[in-house]
């Protein structure tokens, strides 16, 4: 870097004129004039503000640029401009500009020493509660941590300061710190990674202290684990069940911080029965049963808007079923409804629509209530529960070209639901296919598949259970149990013993007509809708072997409750027969975060 030759210093007026008169040697350019000439920015100081403030500013100009300006052009020194001139009349002046160049390059260097020295941060002073030395601080009657330590204190101690609580990132300023006690004060908790960036850290001292044991000190017992630290016993002094017990020897695993919920994600505008979900194409869809409209509304999701939106619909009278089969890549929609027959679609790739291929016999099915799909041994079935006087609940199976029928059951006892699932009659034997039908008029019964004759038999029932209007299986552990429904009563949850289901719990619920298990997860759930109350969510308890109350949600009249999974989503549809169709969001949170 160069400098020129420091001839006079020139005023706020000169800096802007083009040419004033002044000494022989000396020419004054305005910030414009150098710009155009050099054909690069002016430099100028990253403090040009402090200028105006009489701070000393020094800007130079590379040898590149001097040499583009040539002996002619001006530096700009702490915001003055000056030339030195190769003229005649400088030469005439000999050597003077030289001892001029000195003093400028040595005021540069002056001024930038003055600038540094004077940005440098003062040291930390001692806090007015501590007491420090050189490598120690000891602090006593602090209310909160001091921010203003001196950073190279190696030891630092609280002594009846009493603070409840210290806030996040108080030891970001003393990184050396080996030695540090917190001891009898009040503290309940600590934040988490308060002790982060610490690496020095040989003892820390957190005994007397009142610690809540709860999610928020999680990350306390996991630091605990790992750190090459000293720290001297320390006890919980609650919740209640951890009380007196030892936070050094406590694990990760004995704190359960992980809890779900169901939030409310998005409202449908309109009624519903039934809600299914299924693959196709690679995509997951969602199929709603609108009895009003007697539409079957399919739903897809968008991937921008992130929510549920129209993808087609298959339009009819009453519909209450809307239920979808993919067989290998071909997807067909079995629509049941109170009037006009039931009918099954096919989708058709190359129209891009739904096209109806079949009318369900309307001499077997009069009032469909409910549609279950299965497959059997490479055969794909579905079975219809009609709840009308003088119906037939039926099965169906794929022939290759369409559905006929199979076996008709339970004639004249007016069917309301059906489950198919697979139980071992004794723990030696296998699982085999297994249909439970519910009516109004009897007790659930159950069918059994015989495999020699390719048809359901061993007709049973669930004793004690009457007026039972649904059930629904789901299996833990790789028990089976049953969730039964009842509009009048209690409803139950039971579980297979291997000749029959017995009694596990009971669930007040008056004016139920669906309590839908479903597993988003590892958690399984049940929930119990009611047209009276609010619809009681439960989450299964492993160690009691029960379910126990987890959420209540507000839905009018529900009808079904629908797992629904997309792109690592989880989302619950609750049907509504009298008001609007809702989605939730299954969400997890982590108390200990």
């Amino acid at each position: 870097m160069q400098v020129g030759c420091l001839l006079q210093q020139l005023g706020p007026s000169h800096r802007t004129a083009p040419h004033r008169s002044l000494p022989r040697a000396v020419r004054c350019w305005s910030e414009e004039q150098l710009t155009n000439q050099l054909q690069v920015p002016v430099l100028k100081s990253r403090d040009t503000e402090a200028e105006e403030k009489g701070g000393l500013l020094c800007d130079l100009v590379s040898e590149q640029d001097n040499h583009q300006l040539n002996s002619r052009s001006p530096v700009h020194v702490w915001g003055y401009f000056f030339d030195c001139m190769e003229s005649e009349r400088s030469q005439r002046m000999g050597n003077a500009c030289i001892p001029l160049k000195r003093i400028a390059y040595f005021l540069c260097l002056l001024s930038a020493l003055l600038l540094t020295e004077g940005k440098k941060p003062a040291k930390p002073k001692c806090p007015a509660v501590c007491t420090c030395t050189k490598d120690n601080a000891l602090c006593e009657n602090a209310r909160s941590i001091p921010r203003t330590v001196p950073p190279d204190v190696i030891s630092l101690s609280f002594v009846r300061s009493g603070f409840t609580e210290i806030s996040e990132g108080s030891f970001l300023f003393t990184p050396s710190l080996q030695l540090l006690s917190l001891a009898n004060n009040n503290l309940q908790t600590l934040p988490k990674d308060i002790f982060k960036g610490l690496d020095s850290l040989t003892n820390v001292d957190l005994r007397g202290n009142s610690f809540n044991c709860d999610c928020k000190l999680k990350w306390l017992v996991e630091w605990l684990s790992h750190t090459n630290a000293t720290v001297e016993d320390i006890y919980c002094e609650g919740p209640p069940e951890y009380k007196k017990r030892k936070i050094n020897s406590l694990s990760p695993k004995d704190f359960d911080c992980i809890i779900t919920e169901f939030a409310k994600s998005q409202d449908l505008p309109y009624q519903s029965l039934s809600i299914d979900t299924f693959s196709y194409m690679n995509d997951e869809y969602v199929v709603i049963a609108q009895p009003f409209t007697g539409k079957c509304i399919f739903l897809e999701w968008d991937h921008v808007e992130k929510t549920f939106r129209n993808y087609d619909n298959i339009t009819g009278t009453s519909t209450v079923v809307c239920k979808p089969i993919v067989i290998e890549t071909q997807l067909y929609v079995i629509v049941a409804q109170l009037f006009g027959g039931s009918h099954i679609y096919k989708r058709d790739s190359f129209a891009n629509k739904f096209i109806k291929i079949q009318d369900i016999e309307i001499l077997k099915i009069r009032k469909p209530n409910d549609i279950e799909t299965f497959k059997i041994e490479n055969n794909w079935y579905f079975v219809v529960a009609d709840s009308s006087k003088a119906g037939f609940t039926t099965i169906y199976k794929w022939n290759g070209n369409g559905f006929y029928s199979h076996q008709s059951l339970h004639a004249w006892y007016r069917d309301t639901d059906v489950e198919y699932l697979e139980i071992a009659r004794t723990p030696q034997t296998l699982r085999t296919p297994h249909l439970i039908l519910s009516s109004s008029s009897q007790r659930p019964v159950i069918y059994q598949w015989n495999k020699a004759t390719q048809l359901f038999t061993n007709q049973t029932d669930i004793p004690n259970m009457e007026d039972v209007y649904a059930v629904k299986h789901f299996s833990v552990k790789g028990d089976v149990y049953i969730c039964l429904t009842r509009f009048i009563g209690d409803s139950k949850v039971m579980k297979w013993g291997g000749s029959s289901f017995q009694d596990i719990q009971r669930m007040p619920s008056r004016g139920s007509m669906v309590f839908q298990p479903l597993q988003i997860n590892n958690y399984q759930y049940a929930i119990l809708g009611s047209d009276y109350s609010f619809t009681q969510v439960y989450n299964w308890d492993a160690e009691k072997a029960k379910f126990v109350k987890f959420q209540e949600l507000n839905v009018q009249a529900p009808r079904s409750f629908t797992h629904v999974s997309i792109n690592k989503r989880n989302f619950l549809f609750a049907s509504s027969f009298k008001g609007n169709t809702q989605i939730y969001k299954h969400v997890i949170v982590d108390l200990s975060a």
